[in-house]
């Protein structure tokens, strides 16, 4: 990306909201804090205080993308239940039938969602009587009768305030039980892959976990010792996604692509309303949104503890509002860690290229990275003055799928990635890293942080049609201490290609092949 170095500009365009709002819409977060169920109100890894009690409602990721094999279309993905063990029975992992799961599109910038499609799901047994399993012989269809507990959902899309039904009780993919259960789990996926009324398709099921990161991350930056990386945390482990292939022009401005491409993503995860005080759990009508995410690693790494768990409750046109959490995006916490644990310089604050990225996208007029890329200012059907600055995955669609994606993204001058919406294949640990470093400013990478985290690909391949995501993983994520004892081992590099030797399905590709992506 051609870029120059940060210049002053006036804060004019949010400065005003901070003053006034920022007290009261930091207050309602907070508050909001006990609207949760159990000890709920986070989203992604794990990354907030609360989320733990939760897993049902924690979003782990978010996808949004042109889709490689239909370029008229854009896919979208979000993901949710973090670290979903293969052998998770008896009860393995439903999605909650007490919540609504989300994922929203902002067309305009005013940080609101103008399209919304809504995922809600009933569980039923055919026999929890005389059974405790799963299922009581080999699946092979959504309607077998051997598989006991099943799921089936409503999809619904809201524009402009109406909701309209575009499937009722439809079937979900179960979760893959293994091998015995379930011969043949890629037949059962497709059939759980559903047409749209006026063009599109929708998946709901069990998927493997697409995101690949070295976590010991936050084990103080690897402890110090950059030869400490390179093992893929969350391979082996599955995630239940919803993903819907929709034609760009039922998500564009007006419905004109060509003239509004821009739009903006998140997930959300509303519960019926409840309240808990100590062990005391009082159950409402309404609903109250429990889990947010857009661009990943924000809430992980660029808000403080303190605010985490309030920031997941706000609407993204409150953002802007709050002070503390707009201060650590313009003066972040994780190039100082960096500074003090590795000596690499910090760049100097106040960082607005930051503040382009996550909070109004790229355009020349928006910061001083020199690139018209993905900010809702690109739209030209879009009221300037409504446009705010919101957390959102913002995702231009006029920009084709690339034929040989970069793990890099825009980085490397692959317009089609991340933070231009995101793509299951880029490496977002790797380039937060370098933006936080200030590489999306001087348009270089940071040399000693060239390596990243050594996880530089997925361990399994992902599809090449919708859904894209991989099959979910059947072996076992702990298979026990003498696996690896016996391989006469010490080498961290070497542990993580033995993983991914053990776990992958029907693969020999090592997670960190010299391929990128």
């Amino acid at each position: 990306m051609n870029s120059t170095s940060a210049r002053p500009r006036s804060r004019r365009v949010f400065d005003q909201s901070l003053l006034v709002l920022g007290a009261g819409a930091l207050a309602t977060g907070l508050a909001a804090m006990t609207l949760a169920p159990g000890v709920s109100a986070a989203s992604s890894h794990r990354e907030a205080p609360l989320i733990a009690g939760d897993p049902r409602a924690d979003n782990t990721d978010v996808y949004a993308f042109t889709s490689p094999d239909k370029a008229d279309t854009v896919t979208l993905l979000a993901n949710w239940i973090p670290f979903e063990e293969p052998n998770g029975g008896p009860n393995f992992y439903p999605f909650a039938d007490d919540a609504r799961y989300n994922i929203k599109i902002d067309n305009t910038g005013d940080g609101n969602a103008d399209v919304t499609y809504t995922w809600r799901f009933r569980s039923s047994y055919r026999d929890d009587a005389n059974q405790f399993l799963y299922n009581t012989g080999p699946v092979t269809t959504l309607n077998d009768p051997d598989l006991n507990f099943r799921q089936v959902y409503d999809l619904v899309v809201t524009t402009g305030g109406k909701s309209t039904v575009l499937l009722s009780g439809v079937p979900a993919a179960p979760s893959r039980v293994g091998p015995a259960s379930m011969p043949n789990y890629a037949s059962l996926r497709n059939q759980a892959i559903l047409n749209l009324p006026g063009g599109g398709k929708t998946y709901a099921g069990q998927a493997e976990d697409p995101f690949f990161a070295d976590l010991r991350v936050f084990d103080l930056l690897y402890g110090g010792d950059l030869s400490e990386r390179g093992q893929d945390t969350l391979a082996g482990y599955n995630v239940n996604s919803v993903a819907i292939q929709v034609p760009k022009r039922l998500l564009a401005l007006k419905g004109n692509t060509g003239r509004n491409p821009v739009i903006g993503v998140w997930s959300t995860t509303d519960r019926r309303g409840v309240q808990v005080s100590d062990s005391r759990t009082k159950h409402g009508d309404n609903w109250k949104q429990v889990s947010r995410l857009g661009n990943p690693l924000v809430n992980e790494v660029v808000v403080p503890i303190k605010f985490k768990d309030a920031f997941n409750t706000l609407n993204p046109d409150q953002d802007r509002t709050v002070q503390p959490v707009v201060d650590k995006v313009l003066d972040p916490i994780l190039p100082k860690l960096i500074q003090q644990i590795y000596g690499i310089p910090a760049p100097a604050t106040p960082r607005r290229d930051l503040f382009e990225i996550y909070l109004t996208g790229i355009c020349k007029a928006c910061g001083p990275i020199q690139a018209d890329l993905n900010a809702h200012r690109l739209n030209r059907d879009a009221n300037r003055r409504d446009v705010v600055p919101a957390e959102e995955l913002r995702l231009n669609m006029a920009v084709p799928p690339t034929a040989r994606p970069n793990r890099y993204g825009v980085l490397a001058g692959d317009l089609a990635g991340f933070p231009n919406g995101r793509r299951l294949t880029d490496d977002v640990i790797d380039i937060s890293l370098q933006a936080v470093e200030g590489a999306a400013q001087t348009g270089q990478l940071v040399p000693a942080l060239a390596d990243g985290d050594r996880v530089n690909a997925n361990e399994v391949p992902f599809g090449t049609s919708f859904p894209y995501l991989a099959l979910p993983h059947t072996k076992s994520v702990n298979s026990g201490p003498g696996v690896l004892q016996k391989s006469g081992t010490k080498n961290a590099a070497a542990l993580g290609g033995l993983g991914a030797l053990l776990l992958a399905v029907g693969g020999l590709r090592l997670r960190r092949s010299r391929k990128t992506s």
